[in-house]
């Protein structure tokens, strides 16, 4: 079907001459280039799941099990994988956690999509059927396998963040880390104006330290700077903070550029110099009255200025990341200031824009000084400090820190859990096979695909961890079966909680064991790999125009 087209072919159009795909052919193609970006996750899915290493252009090195960081690094050309990535990193900021199985899911979807489009089944009945596969299955997910938080308390929180730490570098010591993040994530609760509980992930500031050992991390109250004081003359430790964000110059004030001033008697060029480094001490001495004692600020401050903070017993921090200022304001209901000039032309520095802390200290740990921003006022924060041995194992377990802390963000907000370890995707699997036999028409065909697609995940799980995947997934269907068939009392249906436990590679109560995920991330991951699958099938159609060529001919200069 590919056919060159040109400007004389009269069903060209407007083209100048382009690539056309269509039918089969670009949905091979579409599958083709899913699969391959599927593939490269597929082993780093799960408990037991292997690795990547990913090496830049700059020749930067990234040791990762994260879908989107792996994802996100790869530099894909095709316009179908390209979908996919966008899909993990969006799976990333709504959920944290999940990337790599939402890609696999998608992916099988699209293939198993494909194979129907070939038996002669319309693309817009394949789409149907997905879509209401995909509803009946989150509808049956909420009601029959979530469990609310409630029930199952504290536990069922580290139970959660445990579960997401379990594919990444902190398995070995989630014991230490489960607990660490949720005390974290209670610690930032806040309650928005429509008295609902809110859990801020950004509230909680990851640092990373070189040295010691993983368990050797630990947890601050209160908000953590890597920064230190401006100067040694300085208090470190000031009680009863009011802490002023600053994102201005406090440096003497030199002439700008291109001014120029004709100057007849000397003296007058010694009183300009005294007044540009009046104009700074103003400031400094205007922020001060207010009864700042801490003062933070995104740029730099110079010796004339520390002066003057020193004799006032201030605390100065100055290179502060911008970011760490918008937070702390927030948390201490201050406000940063980026000029200090009012509406009427004059500078001004108003007591209301202070924050308030209980204490602001600097500490020393390992080979960095800290500055802790403790008790802050309006909001509450929380700082997890990482020890570990070098570079890449510290991203790699801030990249696990902040899955887990999402997860249990999520599990906070939405109340309910499912069990993990592949035990959702069997139990929709054959409920939607048992569904799809209840229809007469032809999405049944689409919906029985769908059900098989999902069973990509409990496959993949045991075939990473080296068991036979045929064995225990049959297993596991035909717990799911029985506790489906049996009646509502029956003690049958507690197997609808069976998953896998990949490191003894057999199938137990997932809900006991305490292998959980929020019930959100499940639905939002089906959803996701839905719209991701059906926005690919309903292409039948790839325009590629050439890029048009550069003018190889001399252009008169030599060049």
């Amino acid at each position: 079907m590919s056919a060159q087209m040109y400007q004389r072919d009269p069903r060209a159009g407007l083209f100048l001459g382009g690539q056309r795909t269509s039918g089969a052919e670009i949905r091979d193609q579409n599958v083709m280039a899913c699969q391959t970006v599927s593939n490269i996750l597929k082993s780093s899915l799960g408990p037991v799941g292997l690795d990547k290493m990913l090496v830049d252009n700059v020749g930067d090195v990234t040791i990762t099990n994260d879908g989107a960081t792996i994802l996100s690094l790869l530099e894909v050309s095709h316009p179908a994988a390209r979908i996919l990535v966008s899909l993990a990193t969006q799976q990333d900021k709504e959920v944290g956690d999940g990337t790599t199985s939402v890609v696999l899911l998608a992916s099988e979807l699209l293939r198993r999509a494909n194979e129907l489009v070939r038996n002669k089944i319309h693309p817009t009945t394949v789409i149907t059927g997905y879509r209401l596969a995909c509803k009946e299955a989150c509808r049956f997910m909420a009601d029959q396998l979530s469990t609310k938080v409630d029930k199952l308390g504290r536990g069922c929180l580290v139970n959660v963040a445990k579960t997401s730490m379990s594919s990444k570098i902190l398995a070995a010591d989630d014991d230490f880390f489960a607990p660490m993040v949720v005390d974290a994530m209670l610690a930032v609760m806040t309650v928005n104006p429509r008295g609902e509980k809110k859990y801020p992930v950004k509230a909680v500031n990851v640092l990373k330290a070189h040295g010691k050992s993983a368990r050797e991390s630990f947890m601050v109250k209160g908000y953590a700077l890597n920064c230190t004081v401006a100067s040694q003359a300085m208090k470190t430790r000031i009680q009863g903070a009011k802490i002023a964000c600053l994102d201005i110059n406090l440096a003497k004030q030199r002439m700008h550029l291109g001014v120029h001033i004709t100057i007849d008697d000397p003296e007058q060029l010694e009183a300009i110099r005294a007044r540009e480094s009046e104009i700074t001490l103003e400031r400094v001495r205007k922020i001060l009255a207010t009864g700042a004692n801490v003062i933070l600020t995104t740029k730099g401050i110079d010796d004339l200025c520390l002066k003057e903070f020193i004799e006032a017993g201030a605390m100065a921090v100055r290179r502060c990341r911008k970011e760490d200022l918008r937070r702390i304001a927030r948390a201490t209901g201050g406000t940063m200031i980026s000029s200090l000039a009012n509406l009427e032309g004059e500078e001004t520095f108003e007591a209301s824009s202070l924050g308030h802390a209980e204490e602001v200290v600097q500490e020393r740990i390992s080979d960095d000084e800290l500055i802790l921003v403790k008790g802050t006022k309006v909001v509450s924060s929380s700082s997890i400090i990482l020890r570990g041995a070098n570079d890449y194992m510290l991203d790699e377990m801030e990249r696990a820190l902040h899955d887990a802390l999402s997860i249990v963000k999520r599990t906070l907000e939405s109340g309910s859990v499912v069990p993990g370890g592949g035990a959702v995707e069997t139990a929709l699997s054959i409920y939607l096979e048992n569904f799809a036999t209840t229809l007469g028409s032809r999405e049944q065909l689409a919906i029985a695909e769908f059900a098989n697609a999902l069973l990509t995940i409990p496959k993949t799980l045991s075939m990473n961890a080296a068991k036979d995947s045929t064995d225990l997934v049959a297993k596991l269907r035909a717990y799911h079966n029985a506790a489906q068939a049996a009646p509502t009392s029956d003690p049958k249906r507690k197997l609808m909680f069976y998953g896998l436990d990949l490191l003894k590679g057999e199938v137990v109560d997932n809900r006991e064991a305490g292998v959980l995920e929020p019930t959100i991330s499940k639905i939002k991951s089906l959803k996701s790999a839905l719209e991701a699958a059906t926005s690919l099938l309903r292409i039948d159609d790839s325009i590629v125009v050439q890029p048009e060529e550069r003018g190889g001919g001399d252009d008169g200069h030599g060049h």
